[in-house]
């Protein structure tokens, strides 16, 4: 089990939950999910997400990624506009923030 600020994830049993609430993730959601939360704290890059996530070393568009973000941010009620669980760092990638980010 791992567990970041509220947000659990069971690798095992491929399950994830927010406090007591079970939040159900489409397989390549709870992959991304899984990437970036057992990578907290780091800055896990695109090529490391489309490697890992989606198992190819190549890819046409950046949408692919930011979709499934768009929609796992969603679904763990992390607000794109002012987040504070999942972060993007222009230019780098994205990363699982251990403590709470401060909305300015």
């Amino acid at each position: 089990m791992i567990q970041v600020q509220d947000i659990r994830v069971d690798p095992e049993a491929r399950r994830a939950w927010r406090g007591d609430e079970e939040i159900r993730l489409s397989r390549k959601e709870f992959d991304l999910l899984h990437k970036l939360i057992s990578n907290a704290g780091t800055i896990v890059t695109r090529d490391e997400l489309m490697q890992d996530v989606w198992a190819t070393r190549f890819w046409t568009s950046s949408k692919t990624i930011d979709v499934h973000l768009g929609w796992v941010r969603r679904k763990i009620g992390d607000d794109s506009r002012h987040p504070h669980l999942i972060t993007t760092v222009r230019g780098k990638g994205l990363r699982f923030e251990i403590g709470q980010v401060a909305v300015l």
